[in-house]
């Protein structure tokens, strides 16, 4: 691929300013510029977006600034040979700190004490409710980037860590490792589920009822990946009948989160609006990555977080 420029779409304004990436790619040895909609691209462009956009299959190269990839139409990139990466292996650090947060939260119970602050009330939590992270069992369900990420600071916390990966490969911090059809068998035990697993067909509803049944009733469901991965009305249904809990959730099965769905009246979920990854340095982690790549093109190298 021959590149002439490089395209910030103004879809990245999710996570930060585009002209703050635009500097941070400012000495490359190409043109850099913000692009908006309804720009045109040839096969020397190279976009960097959120999601899939209008006429980015005519450029020759596709970033998009989060790991998830499942909006894009990877068959058609393909076909169309349409060079696709994504932002994988960015993101445990921040990813790592929400889960951590929505942990301490719910053992410390700084969510109810929050709730309280706004209502200007003084009423501690019954006196068998907080509890202590240390010895308690986290199962993380993926163990890529953001799983390794949560499992490191569990195990700062003096948590014991288990998890699902599908390889079942051992995983540095990780004291047993179970494959996904052995899902059941690995959150039984555990205080807190964290869910760190990209979207695929195979993972889509995968914590479901039966999941859920096999829960702990006194467990918290932790979901940072994509809201899919959740089957959501089972998930409400298990809160309702305090089958669980309770969850952190910054991913939902549609999103923004409709004003009328049942998760927002539960005092027992902690609710943020997909920004689990979200910092003040994204823009240079992204740029990183894409500089990455610029220079592997130069030299003739394979790309780096291909997709396709």
């Amino acid at each position: 691929m021959e590149l002439d420029r490089v395209a910030i779409h103004e879809s990245v304004s999710i996570v930060f300013d585009p002209e703050n990436l635009q500097a941070e790619l400012s000495e490359l040895p190409v043109t850099v510029e913000t692009v908006q909609d309804g720009e045109l691209f040839d096969r020397t462009d190279a976009v960097v977006a959120f999601g899939p956009g209008e006429n980015f299959l005519d450029a020759g190269w596709v970033h998009c600034i989060r790991a998830g990839y499942d909006e894009f139409d990877i068959d058609t990139y393909e076909r169309d040979g349409v060079i696709l990466t994504n932002s994988t292996g960015i993101h445990g650090t921040s990813v790592g700190e929400t889960v951590t947060g929505y942990l301490l939260a719910f053992a410390r119970r700084l969510h109810r004490y929050r709730d309280r602050q706004a209502r200007r009330t003084w009423e501690r939590e019954p006196k068998d409710v907080p509890f202590t992270l240390a010895g308690e069992t986290i199962c993380v369900v993926g163990l890529g980037t953001l799983g390794q990420g949560i499992a490191a600071r569990a195990n700062g916390l003096k948590m014991n860590v288990v998890g699902v990966r599908r390889s079942g490969a051992e995983t540095p911090g990780v004291e047993a490792v179970f494959t996904p059809d052995q899902l059941e068998s690995a959150v039984e035990d555990a205080r807190f589920v964290a869910i760190a697993t990209p979207l695929t067909d195979e993972t889509e509803g995968m914590i479901d009822g039966s999941v859920f049944e096999a829960m702990r009733e006194d467990a918290y469901l932790i979901n940072v990946a994509r809201g899919p991965v959740v089957d959501e009305s089972a998930l409400i249904a298990a809160i309702e009948r305090e089958a669980i809990a309770g969850a952190g959730l910054d991913v939902f099965e549609t999103e923004p989160l409709a004003e009328t769905s049942p998760l927002w009246d539960f005092e027992n979920v902690i609710i943020t609006p997909h920004v689990a990854a979200m910092t003040n340095t994204y823009h240079e982690d992204i740029a990183a990555v894409v500089r990455e790549n610029v220079d592997r093109l130069e030299r003739g190298e394979p790309w780096y977080n291909r997709v396709v």
